[in-house]
């Protein structure tokens, strides 16, 4: 009974608080005022587009007295030069879940607003951003509109919803129905990694069959119908974004089973094609004073620049992080991957089932297309 008047008299407390500070008595604050004042990026402001994740435009504008016209909700809305913001191309929310006066916005972004008003790949274009204020079911125009002119990505403007590797330099060779086929990241992204020749041309396409199209890559960059060669033998992770036309080429030199215990790589699982690796190995636990100790991961080494740049590590660890063993009914997901740039002993490890103890077993790494880059341990 005491723990009840106690939760009532708290309630009491609150409703009175909130009733205290409500200048309206209760009535709901419909006071809403438009922006009046867009601070960046200035009026006319040029931006060359850029692929790179990290790189964006960063818009502010002043918001009205809060003391006056109470707090509203903002949105940057994107529109066509002559257009009037009543159907804008782009709208997104200010950060602090639209409560702030402020948004970067990406690059890639900013290129696909630009596509949206008409600016073709490569091409510069100028459209115009305002602010969005909103309460409840109202919504007001800022009194001000500021244009913003962009050089565009080199990306493609109708995006393949697959993309495959072949020709001679790669694993299946000319024939197309053999093409390796590269996993979609992303909309527009795609990564895969193989083995290609040294010297020898191949291509990507958007299908296996018919006449698809085609693309080759060049200084960086995705084109349509010609052929490319790297310089030499080895399994590469190639990127390609066809929203930016970038690509990169990535040299593996090896993947191995990192034993964190010793803290050292055991052995290395070969290549064995279309973005596995295999390797049939005994691994034996290490004794520590409170038991056995079974701890991995995967350490793979790798030359960035087409394999122009020194040699890096990076690790593939958990996706979904665990300190348990596995057993025979944990689900497949317990053995999905994810890339870590930063190698360390301890972190995004997996731990072996007691059955693997000093027992040789089939070690396999998936990068492939069509399931989640996992791996697995059978005997």
């Amino acid at each position: 009974m005491k723990a009840i008047f106690i939760k009532l008299m708290f309630i009491t407390s609150a409703v009175l608080a909130f009733m205290g500070c409500n200048d309206n008595m209760g009535d709901t604050d419909n006071r809403l005022a438009s922006v009046s004042t867009l601070l960046e990026p200035a009026d006319g402001k040029s931006v060359v587009l850029e692929p790179s994740a990290s790189s964006s435009v960063y818009f502010e504008w002043q918001t009205p007295s809060v003391e006056e016209t109470g707090t509203a909700l903002y949105q940057i809305a994107f529109d066509k030069v002559d257009g009037d913001f009543s159907k804008p191309v782009y709208v997104m929310c200010a950060n602090n879940n639209g409560f702030g006066n402020y948004v970067s916005v990406a690059h890639k972004q900013l290129n696909q607003i630009a596509g949206k008003v008409g600016i073709k790949p490569s091409d510069t274009g100028t459209f115009k951003w305002t602010i969005l204020s909103s309460k409840g079911l109202q919504s007001v125009k800022a009194g001000v509109e500021n244009k913003i002119t962009v050089t565009r990505l080199a990306g493609f403007e109708d995006v393949p919803i697959d993309v495959y590797v072949t020709g001679e330099a790669s694993e299946g060779g000319t024939d197309l129905a053999k093409a390796h086929k590269m996993k979609a990241v992303a909309g527009g992204e795609f990564e895969v990694y193989t083995k290609l020749a040294a010297g020898k041309p191949f291509y990507f396409t958007d299908g296996k069959t018919g006449t698809p199209r085609e693309f080759y890559t060049a200084d960086g960059m995705v084109k349509e119908n010609g052929t490319t060669t790297v310089a030499k033998d080895g399994v590469y992770r190639i990127t390609l974004d066809f929203n930016t036309g970038a690509c990169t080429y990535t040299l593996v030199n090896k993947i191995t089973f990192y034993f964190c215990p010793d803290g050292e790589s055991l052995f290395e699982l070969p290549y064995v094609g279309y973005g596995v690796f295999q390797a049939k190995e005994t691994v034996t636990f290490k004794q520590e004073s409170w038991g056995r100790d079974e701890r991995y991961k995967f350490r793979m080494t790798i030359r960035e620049n087409g394999g122009a740049d020194a040699e890096k590590e990076v690790d593939w660890g958990t996706l979904n992080q665990t300190d348990s063993r596995p057993t025979a009914s944990s689900p497949e997901s317990y053995y999905y991957l994810q890339l870590f740039t930063e190698v360390s002993q301890w972190d995004n490890k997996w731990k072996l089932m007691g059955d693997f103890d000093g027992v040789p077993a089939t070690y396999t790494v998936y990068l492939t297309a069509d399931q989640p880059y996992t791996h697995t341990i059978v005997k």
